[in-house]
């Protein structure tokens, strides 16, 4: 769960939580906190499936900072590109609450597969905001412990992931280590894109005949880098999953509650051998794809102004101040810290030292080969060849 402050006020002096009518034309979600920072208590899904929370104060604030963090990092990971000190970045902003909230769901046992964007979720899982840059700086191939952190490497090939987790998945049903408790679930996500590559589509298929514990996480951005929804699909995404044999349902990916509790029920099905899901969160990029797009290019400003005022983080806000489960001083606090680690962050990229070209050739093989060893040393003649040179 989410690391919050000590202290604060009970819930005795809360207000009791409040339903909202969906208004005409909003999409049918799973919402438990609205846009103005009212709770809902609990909300019934299609199925017949039941999603609440029950969160201490502590951790409500918890949450809160994991979200302001998120963002502020991502942030200063956007600014040093603009700079180049990065080659690329790929931002996560407007999609904190997908990602906190499933984030957070995931128990110390489940594997995560991640695309290019999940920074959210890499800092849930405990990893160091620095690991991830090192690859966007090009200094190294990013390069953390899948099965120390529980999370996969970085997949720049999109939806390529989606296969590695289903076979990880089949995996675990082999080793006998589902159908408890304490059984092990695993989570992939994507985005609304990469529903349209063969490898997805795959992925569904093997995961619903071979019922792994499986949750296929659809971070709907509402756009393909410049392709809006409405050019990918007919039907709302969640919807697929019917085709393929499992259930899907869709969860506001602003609401970082909802988001928490679908995926917390989606993963404790899995593990106890229940299959796979899918869960689509309806979210929106608030920035450009990559730092390498330009967004106004496919898009109005009017829509952009329109999300805005489903912010996920203001929602949290909203929610706190509301309930007088923070004051000022609180919020203050969490922003300074959020500064003094983006702050942080910015010092060690740009300390980073720059690898020497011949070691490209490290790690391509455990074992190394005598047809790279030769290319090695061909390379290093070649650089060899420079030295003393005006070069």
């Amino acid at each position: 769960m989410a690391k919050g402050d000590p202290g604060g006020t009970s819930r005795s002096r809360r207000a009791a939580p409040r339903t909202r009518k969906r208004a005409a034309g909003d999409p049918e979600l799973v919402q438990l906190l609205t846009p103005e920072g009212e709770r809902i208590d609990s909300v019934t899904g299609p199925d017949g499936t039941e999603y609440r929370v029950d969160f201490t104060d502590e951790e409500y604030r918890g949450l809160y900072r994991d979200l302001v963090l998120v963002r502020k990092l991502d942030a200063e990971a956007t600014a040093l590109q603009r700079q180049g000190e990065l080659g690329i970045w790929a931002s996560l902003l407007g999609q904190e609450a997908a990602q906190v909230g499933s984030g957070r769901a995931l128990r110390t046992q489940d594997m995560a597969f991640p695309t290019y964007r999940e920074h959210g979720v890499l800092y849930c899982r405990g990893i160091d905001p620095i690991m991830p840059l090192g690859l966007f700086r090009g200094v190294d191939q990013g390069g953390w412990d899948p099965n120390e952190f529980k999370f996969n490497m970085y997949t720049i090939v999109i939806g390529a992931q989606t296969l590695h987790a289903t076979g990880y998945a089949m995996g675990i049903t082999m080793d006998g280590k589902t159908g408890t408790d304490d059984g092990e679930a695993v989570i992939a996500y994507f985005g609304d894109g990469a529903t349209s590559q063969g490898d997805v589509n795959e992925a569904f298929v093997w995961a619903g005949v071979f019922n792994s514990p499986m949750v296929f996480f659809c971070q709907n951005n509402q756009y393909a880098i410049s392709e809006p929804l409405e050019r990918q699909t007919r039907i709302p995404l969640y919807q697929r999953a019917a085709g393929f044999g499992f259930p899907g349902v869709r969860v506001d990916g602003n609401d970082v509650l909802a988001t928490y509790a679908v995926t917390r029920t989606a993963l404790d099905n899995a593990r106890h051998g229940q299959g796979p899901s899918l869960i689509e969160a309806y979210t929106y990029r608030m920035g450009a794809h990559t730092t390498s797009d330009d967004p106004t290019r496919y898009r109005i400003a009017s829509e952009v102004e329109a999300w805005q005022a489903k912010d996920p983080i203001a929602r949290v806000k909203a929610f706190l101040e509301k309930q007088q489960i923070a004051d000022a001083d609180f919020f203050a606090e969490v922003d300074e810290q959020a500064r003094r680690e983006s702050v942080h962050l910015r010092e060690r990229v740009l300390a980073m030292p720059n690898p020497e070209p011949v070691t490209m050739f490290d790690h391509v093989y455990p074992n190394g080969s005598p047809l790279l060893d030769e290319q090695r040393a061909q390379f290093s003649r070649y650089m060899e060849s420079f030295e003393g040179s005006a070069h």
